[in-house]
């Protein structure tokens, strides 16, 4: 992947989150404070302006770029998360124009580790790490095996769709969901689903290499 890859993959993200904007705010309504959807769309927005100013930079300062402007104008708990996840990758990929597969997958590892530190949770709490975690040991399985990093990512999307369903079966222990024990069971997470919107936004930008 080349920074040409990746800022059309964050331009996807970003038209994939304000599609889906409503249908995140909505689960957010369910079990949350309603604002993840309208919160993230606003932090992608800006994102989105701030792209022609790094189009020259290298994969780790657009990277940085982009988790430094969701922190600033992402509410809630998710800008803090997803800022951290696209900084901590940025620095693991200082200096780089291209990624091979294995540091794709190294980037995606310190993503999660950034926001594993920040929020302070675990795989099977009902977060982003839910479909962020599966979706990782998938990728690290595909690009081991010998996979193209398209086909990995199809694999890791997979995982975390089913990461996803998987937050429907248990009870919330992390965030405002927390507050409702029981009554969280059989909704699914919102920082899952974004995560995966993101993801599938990412397979679709290298599947068309």
């Amino acid at each position: 992947m080349d920074t040409k890859q990746l800022l059309a993959i964050i331009a996807a993200i970003v038209k994939r989150i304000e599609a889906e904007k409503d249908f995140l705010t909505q689960l957010d309504n369910e079990i949350g404070d309603g604002d993840h959807g309208i919160n993230l769309a606003r932090g992608f927005k800006s994102v989105e302006e701030k792209l022609p100013a790094l189009a020259d930079k290298d994969i780790g300062a657009i990277l940085k770029g982009v988790g430094t402007q969701l922190v600033s104008t992402v509410g809630g708990a998710s800008g803090p998360l997803y800022g951290t996840a696209f900084m901590k990758a940025g620095n693991v990929c200082k200096g780089k124009t291209a990624l091979t597969a294995e540091e794709f997958v190294a980037a995606f590892e310190a993503a999660i580790n950034g926001v594993k530190m920040r929020g302070k949770a675990v795989e099977g709490e009902k977060t982003m790490l839910d479909a962020l975690c599966p979706a990782y040991a998938a990728l690290k399985s595909g690009v081991d095996g010998g996979k193209t990093l398209a086909d990995s990512l199809a694999d890791a999307v997979k995982a975390a769709a089913s990461g996803v369903e998987f937050t429907k079966t248990i009870i919330a222990t992390k965030g405002r969901a927390a507050y409702l024990g029981e009554r969280s069971l059989g909704h699914q997470d919102p920082g899952a689903t974004s995560s995966l919107f993101m993801l599938q936004a990412a397979q679709e930008i290298l599947r068309e290499v």
